[in-house]
């Protein structure tokens, strides 16, 4: 069984460093393509998804620093290991996000503002294909992984991959219409793009922060750790049930109230037994604490 965890533990610190390598390499190589020809034709929607592109270098980084300080394991200082690193990590990739989007917000207003035109250029539809292409395979190469393996660092890469496909396709659309003289909606791309990286960001910095600030389980999934251990006769009530976020798992502590005549060892066995089925039953709960109140 420990051999089993352990094995998986390193499976998923093993497919999360993929995920962060791989866009390591991608988003440098679209970040190039991306400036050169932005500023070449004087795009400022494909200069933001430029830029959106050297975010996601950083956001491969933090993956794979993240990844690699979390899959360490427990010690006498950490003894519920380091899985928060995930979350650290995130909630710097969140930052950088918003940081970028302020500034691009910024930059496509004042370009709307003076009426910059975009020079028209087959180069540029050719970037957001090539773009699109790239991002499309990304995305579904880390939402298979997701379904394996439940890790915030996998699920900001996917996302970001997936925003980046709509958000091509809209810099697309607005070199296709600026052929025809539309050449404001340039500006306008850029101004959603960088909408879209606040919502993202803020969105990020939300689910990192409620982890890093010791965010309990949810009441639907307490409830069922509830009605779980209710099941045995032996246990009349649960209560002060808590819990704490450690990493991407939950440490869960809770008393359950036995019958006073039972023996001691009867006892440690009913809870014993108990904490090895929430454990096999959720697989979010780490480890479990009971206390024994006899009634």
């Amino acid at each position: 069984m420990i051999i089993k965890i352990m094995g998986d533990k390193m499976e998923r610190f093993k497919v999360t460093r993929t995920v962060g390598i791989l866009g390591i390499f991608a988003n440098c190589f679209l970040f190039l393509m991306k400036i050169i020809v932005g500023l070449f034709c004087k795009s400022q929607s494909m200069i933001a998804d430029g830029f959106n592109s050297i975010t996601d270098v950083f956001a491969s980084l933090m993956t794979s620093i993240g990844n690699k300080i979390a899959s360490a394991d427990s010690d006498l200082d950490h003894n519920f290991g380091h899985g928060k690193a995930e979350y650290i990590f995130s909630m710097f990739i969140s930052i950088s996000i918003l940081i970028i989007a302020i500034k691009l917000l910024y930059d496509s207003i004042k370009s709307l503002v003076f009426s910059n035109k975009l020079i028209f250029s087959y180069s540029l539809i050719l970037v957001c294909i090539v773009t699109i292409i790239v991002k499309l395979a990304l995305y579904l190469y880390t939402r298979s992984l997701l379904k394996k393996e439940n890790n915030i660092l996998i699920k900001s890469s996917m996302l970001d991959h997936r925003n980046d496909i709509f958000l091509t396709s809209g810099v697309l659309l607005s070199i296709i219409l600026a052929k025809f003289g539309f050449y404001f909606l340039d500006s306008i791309v850029g101004i959603l793009i960088s909408g879209w990286f606040l919502l993202t960001g803020v969105k990020l910095f939300k689910e990192s922060y409620n982890v890093l600030m010791d965010v309990s389980l949810d009441k639907e999934t307490s409830l069922k750790i509830i009605n779980l251990l209710l099941k045995n006769k032996n246990i009349k009530k649960v209560t002060d049930i808590h819990s704490v976020a450690v990493g991407y798992k939950f440490v869960v502590i809770l008393t359950i109230h036995v019958d006073g005549n039972l023996k001691t060892s009867v006892s440690h066995d009913i809870a014993s037994i108990a904490e090895a089925k929430i454990k096999k039953e959720f697989d979010s709960i780490k480890e479990v604490f009971i206390h024994i109140h006899p009634v």
